[in-house]
């Protein structure tokens, strides 16, 4: 199957929807595809770029915000583009942008087959700009016009997850909707099969981690507020692993609270690689997510993997609470008190978090990125087997 990826940038760093792009090509091609690339420049190297090679595009006073949330966008190249779509087979888009759209236009002429990947919500663009995410209507209006001006356009349209399922339901997306993850890269657990013999040492630290970048959207402040109400928190040794706008801001409001004497050990802050964050991981013993809008959430998932019991928030535009086993591990969006009470219960049962750690281990192999290609694959013929009976 010739396939044909659309994205502003396929090679940026720092947000998931390019990194699970490079994932789900990088397997496409392992199970003997063809997958070509359309988007903007590979700047950290210079002799792997993409087979249709698009402009930046730099926005008038607002990019260095884009930057700072690892987008860049691209110029659309009319001629460049129908050569792409004229190689393919289908045309699958990552985004509702600008790009993606010229693509639509070019593909209704040449009748050929499109899909697309709901990877973001609108209000993870309009938390960026501060108070805007409160305004439901602008939101609205965003995904009104993501759904006319794109994924109306689609024969098919990936979600994640269930809560992104029913969203599109909500909004009466004509495109059939296929719940299909963005898949994990499957790693080994490291975590040992017994706990280490300091396990239930009650003088011990306690290893708390959040794994995911520091923004407004993944609410790392509710789980800092979370100390105050936990009987354990100076006990709690908490570890931060990201990168992002609101790094200054979270950095000075978690030593302000060790400096009050809330928490006994100083929050550490890291960057960490794959392998990093998968011994972080395994050697944890609880991970917090707090995001309140999500689409996915891959990075708890990885997390995982590694045999950590999960805490996970739970609210309208946040889909990762469905991968968690059970309510105990699942709490109201920005309620510090509550994930307090669940943090607590996890740290009082040494035994059965250990235990319920490898039931992740086991649980996560359904979201293998082989299973999601697999449905991915499925998703790209029926659209091409739907175009041809148009």
């Amino acid at each position: 199957m010739k396939i044909l990826f659309v994205l502003n940038n396929f090679y940026t760093t720092g947000n998931g929807l390019a990194a699970s792009a490079r994932r789900t090509v990088a397997k496409l091609r392992e199970a003997g595809h063809e997958v070509r690339l359309v988007s903007g420049p590979n700047h950290k190297n210079p002799d792997q770029q993409p087979d249709y090679l698009l402009k930046d595009y730099k926005f008038p006073i607002v990019n260095p915000i884009i930057s700072a949330h690892g987008y860049v966008f691209a110029q659309s190249n009319l001629p460049l583009m129908e050569e792409a779509a004229r190689w393919a087979d289908v045309i699958h888009l990552e985004e509702p942008f600008v790009i993606e759209d010229r693509m639509i236009k070019i593909c209704q002429r040449l009748g050929k087959p499109l899909t697309a990947t709901y990877h973001l919500h609108p209000e993870n663009i309009t938390n960026s700009l501060g108070p805007l995410v409160h305004w439901k209507a602008l939101n609205r209006i965003i995904l009104t016009n993501w759904r006319d001006r794109t994924f109306n356009y689609c024969e098919y349209l990936q979600c994640p997850t269930e809560n992104v399922m029913d969203r599109m339901r909500r909004y009466h997306i004509q495109a059939q909707c296929e719940v299909i993850s963005n898949g994990i890269v499957p790693d080994p657990c490291i975590r040992p099969e017994t706990p280490p013999a300091d396990y239930t040492d009650p003088d011990r630290p306690l290893k708390v981690i959040y794994i995911g970048r520091l923004s407004r959207e993944k609410d790392q402040p509710t789980l800092l507020e979370a100390m105050r109400y936990s009987k354990y928190a100076r006990r709690i040794q908490l570890h931060f692993a990201g990168k992002g706008p609101t790094a200054k801001k979270i950095k000075r409001m978690a030593h302000q609270m060790y400096q009050e004497g809330v928490l006994s050990y100083d929050p550490i802050f890291t960057f960490e690689d794959r392998d990093g964050l998968r011994r972080m991981a395994a050697q944890a013993d609880l991970a917090i997510h707090c995001a309140t809008i999500e689409v996915e959430g891959l990075s708890i998932m990885e997390a995982m993997q590694q045999g950590v019991v999960p805490i996970i928030a739970e609210g309208r535009y946040s889909g990762t609470s469905q991968f968690a086993l059970d309510r105990r591990s699942i709490f109201p969006e920005q309620n510090p008190e509550a994930l307090a009470h669940r943090i607590d219960y996890w740290l009082d049962q040494p035994e059965l978090r250990w235990k319920t750690g490898w039931r992740y281990v086991s649980h996560m192999e359904n979201y293998s990125i082989e299973a999601s290609v697999q449905k991915l694959v499925q998703m790209f013929q029926k659209a091409i087997d739907a175009k041809k009976g148009c």
